[in-house]
């Protein structure tokens, strides 16, 4: 834990990018221990720590494994320090963490990016992940903000398939 909450404050363009502060002091404490959201199913929450040569905490990710349905895994989070952007390490690191869901039986990955967050938007439709929805008027940190939900087959499948397993993430619900 106390790793991690130096990975937040020492990284808080996320953050600021976001919420429109810093890391709260209870931020690392709610990544790890907070639960999905009430009503939501999942079969297990990962928080998992990418660490370089010399064992220093160079990256995060919060994974949610069936979220909603089975063989849809969740990216709550996906944070690279930020001296590393632009140096190709989150793209290697996120190849890695795609063939570890795939290998543990995801389906679907997907994720919330904030709209205007002009740097996670390319990085997530480079990966080739397609906008499924967009949620409107979505609380956080000091921000009211538009999330637009992305999804990507790991297996076949179309964002019509992705629509009809995950009803939630239809426009007209």
């Amino acid at each position: 834990m106390p790793r991690l909450k130096a990975m937040f404050e020492s990284n808080p363009e996320y953050f600021l990018a976001v919420n429109g502060q810093p890391a709260l002091p209870t931020e690392a404490d709610e990544e790890v221990q907070g639960p999905v959201p009430a009503g939501w199913s999942c079969t297990k929450k990962w928080v998992i720590g990418f660490v370089d040569a010399s064992h220093a905490l160079i990256a995060v990710a919060n994974v949610v494994s069936d979220l909603l349905v089975v063989g849809v895994w969740h990216i709550g989070l996906y944070l690279v320090a930020t001296k590393l952007h632009g140096t190709g390490v989150a793209h290697a690191l996120y190849r890695g963490l795609e063939a570890w869901t795939r290998r543990e039986g995801a389906r679907w990955l997907r994720l919330g990016v904030v709209a205007g967050n002009a740097r996670a938007e390319r990085f997530w439709s480079g990966l080739s992940y397609v906008e499924v929805r967009e949620r409107r008027d979505m609380e956080m940190g000091l921000k009211i903000r538009t999330v637009r939900v992305l999804a990507k087959p790991i297996a076949d499948g179309t964002r019509d398939d992705y629509l009809a397993l995950v009803p939630r993430d239809r426009a007209d619900n």
